[in-house]
């Protein structure tokens, strides 16, 4: 496949805009590859016009030799003395006035070793400067080739007798319809039909008669454990499963198998290209994975997070102590707990009666 039908193939798929740079990122060696080729033709093609051009031609001479004329030699000594004598003067200008012109240019030696020196130097971060000067010539190599053959695509789509273009909408490309094919459109989407949307059950039934057809009621119901009358109903009435004829046991159930708009739904050929068990296992592989490690990775992040508070919390806790340290201890009032009687002298204060002793 060329690389103008994959570009065409991408602009077609995509839902969004498709920038230049997303197609040079996506296909950046088949770009120098394409590139690589032109080139070699157009060497090609140059060495070829120029052998073609580079032949001798007969000349006229020898057809008539019969006349006894000779040809005349090309004389080409006098070129030598015209160029001698149109190069004297320029030697004898050099000879007079500019012997001292430049013995005065003659640049100092400690200058040159000087500026040598610091050009062997190194400069801070040259390396990362060079490769990201690099990356972006290889990227604007890419997109110049890949610019032209976008042209020759929207040139191509341009024409009378294609009812699609493209188009160039928020520094993208995007494939449509063109204005004056609006109106087919138009009457296109109003016939189609709803999508489909299945419920679970819907879905389970659906998979077991496509993939056990013909089948029965019963033996769908075995397969899914549960009652499946109802979900059968409703598929034969969306036209996805029809009736097979009856299977030749006791009581001759009915036999269900898919239909053509079951095909159309799905996208299929045939019935042939539905996905086998061994893809399902692989599938449902590679999801548990997944799901493993998403679980790893949450339980690795769960478990960092209780490192970094139960390292916090040491850390408070050390601070508390040494805090506790530092502060001076307080010695502690002690306070009389069984007072006895006020001596007789003693005043009692306002408001206050004196105890009563018992004789």
């Amino acid at each position: 496949m060329s690389l103008k039908a994959k570009l065409e193939a991408v602009i077609y798929a995509a839902e969004e805009p498709v920038t230049l740079a997303q197609l040079a990122a996506i296909f950046a060696d088949e770009a120098r590859v394409y590139g690589a080729e032109c080139e070699a033709a157009a060497a090609a093609a140059a060495a070829e016009a120029q052998a073609s051009s580079g032949e001798s031609l007969p000349l006229l001479d020898e057809g008539f030799a019969y006349l006894g004329l000779e040809q005349t030699p090309v004389n080409d000594a006098a070129e030598p003395s015209q160029t001698g004598e149109a190069a004297a003067p320029g030697r004898a200008a050099i000879d007079g006035s500019e012997p001292s012109a430049a013995g005065s240019a003659i640049p100092d030696p400690s200058t040159e070793s000087q500026s040598a020196a610091q050009a062997d130097l190194p400069l801070e971060g040259e390396p990362e400067i060079g490769a990201r000067r690099e990356a972006r010539a290889r990227d604007r190599e890419v997109r110049d080739i890949l610019k032209p053959l976008i042209d020759e695509l929207i040139a191509g789509c341009a024409c009378d007798d294609r009812g699609i273009e493209i188009r160039e909408i928020a520094g993208g490309y995007r494939m449509a319809t063109k204005p004056e094919c609006h109106d087919a459109v138009r009457q296109f989407v109003r016939s189609l039909k709803p999508p489909l949307k299945l419920s679970l059950p819907a879905l389970e039934t659906l998979a077991v008669v496509a993939y056990k057809q013909p089948v029965t009621a019963p033996e769908v119901s075995e397969i899914r454990g549960v009652e499946s009358a109802g979900t059968l109903g409703s598929l034969l009435s969306r036209k996805l499963i029809a009736t097979a004829g009856r299977k030749p046991v006791v009581g001759r159930p009915i036999l269900y198998k898919t239909t053509r708009e079951f095909l159309l739904r799905f996208g299929l050929k045939d019935i042939s290209e539905l996905p086998s068990m061994e893809e399902f296992e692989k599938m449902a592989a590679i999801e548990l994975d997944e799901q493993a490690g998403i679980e790893e990775s949450t339980e690795a992040g769960e478990e960092s997070e209780a490192e970094i508070e139960l390292s916090d919390s040491f850390e408070r806790t050390g601070e508390e102590e040494a805090d506790d340290l530092e502060q001076p201890a307080e010695s502690p009032v002690s306070a009389p707990t069984n007072p006895g009687p006020a001596p007789s002298g003693a005043t009692q204060p306002a408001g206050v009666e004196a105890p009563r002793h018992e004789s």
